[in-house]
């Protein structure tokens, strides 16, 4: 038992620093199947700070409600046209006829293709391919993707929701966490500060820019879409999210789309669907308007700028869908940002001799 009149020892810091160093081990190890939807959650919430700031005024300081009027709010951008687009696809495939994908084949097969006179030599090896096309193993194959997709689809609800909890939570108790953090972390409060700021800064943009770029593309495939008459609302949602998957992108929409098109016997309607896609979309807003939206929201959006170069915050977002996948968009920026805050905050340090 202490006597408290005797002086306490001095805690051995080496010692102390092991035992706090295990100790959060445990904690990773015990949460290690939520650490990605925790920090996705933590991310998304530092990303809308300014919306629940807004929120927070308006519902007059309060915590509680204002977090939930955000966590909503993301739901209403992310979540529930997501959820609309499955159900709509879900819909689709349940009253789906596979008899029209062979007559669609068919079509396909036995269409008389006509190249100029001088591509006439392809003729033959164009039509070899497209008569090789076997019917049972795509179906086969389809069936493989679609079961692979629908448990993907489950897990991701499922990861939805957990983000969405740990998104509310992090706007509840936000500014107490930033707190504690700041209080237990051996560095200087304006170091850490500095470092918030800049990761704060650049997710808001990454969130933003996000925002602007899928509605920008999915708008944009809407009308193509609506102008054939297909379902606007529907195809505009699917090329959305499609465009934030790597290397593929809207093709997993468009291709599809042009050659239902191409078996409807609208050849020219095939071709515009297609080169309207890769030209107007995957060209045009994806590669070249997408970095000026970045810079456009980095400039005249936030109070403090993100000090960050837009084109590394757009190549941090490919790099982490690649790496990460789907929340890799996210973790990607925060990422990069993080480590140029390091570097930075210890260049400027440098500069003081303080290391």
């Amino acid at each position: 038992m202490i006597n408290p009149q005797n002086k306490p020892q001095k805690t051995n810091r080496i010692f102390f620093a092991m035992f706090a160093i295990f100790v959060l081990c445990l904690v990773v190890f015990l949460f290690k199947s939520y650490i990605l939807t925790i920090s996705i959650g933590v991310l998304l919430a530092i990303a809308t700070a300014s919306v629940q700031n807004l929120f927070l005024n308006l519902s007059n300081g309060k915590k509680m409600l204002s977090a939930a009027i955000t966590t909503v709010f993301l739901c209403c951008v992310f979540f529930i046209p997501f959820m609309y687009a499955m159900a709509q696809v879900v819909k689709y495939i349940s009253n789906f006829d596979i008899n029209s994908i062979t007559s669609s084949i068919d079509y396909i097969k036995n269409y008389d293709i006509k190249l100029p006179e001088s591509f006439e030599f392809l003729e033959p090896k164009i039509k070899e391919i497209i008569g090789s096309i076997n019917i049972t193993a795509i179906a086969s194959k389809v069936l493989v993707y679609a079961r692979a997709s629908l448990e993907k689809s489950a897990s991701f609800f499922i990861d939805i929701s957990f983000i969405a909890l740990f998104f509310f939570f992090s706007h509840l108790y936000g500014s107490e966490l930033a707190s504690y953090v700041k209080k237990i972390t051996p560095m200087a409060k304006s170091e850490l500060e500095f470092i918030f700021l800049e990761v704060a800064n650049t997710m808001s943009v990454v969130f933003y820019s996000t925002i602007a770029n899928i509605l920008l593309q999915g708008f944009l495939f809407a009308i193509i879409s609506w102008y054939y008459g297909y379902d606007a609302l529907l195809f505009g949602i699917l090329f959305a999210f499609a465009s934030l998957i790597p290397i593929v992108g809207g093709a997993l929409v468009y291709v599809p789309l042009s050659i239902y098109q191409f078996s409807l016997g609208d050849a020219s309607g095939a071709v515009v669907i297609l080169v309207y896609s890769i030209l107007v979309i995957s060209t045009l807003a994806d590669n070249f308007i997408k970095p000026f939206i970045i810079k456009i929201i980095n400039e005249k959006l936030l109070k403090t700028p993100a000090k960050i170069n837009e084109l590394l915050i757009f190549f941090a977002m490919i790099a982490g869908i690649t790496s990460f996948g789907f929340w890799g968009i996210i973790l990607g920026p925060a990422i990069i940002t993080l480590s140029a805050a390091t570097l930075k905050l210890y260049a400027l340090l440098k500069e003081r001799d303080i290391v």
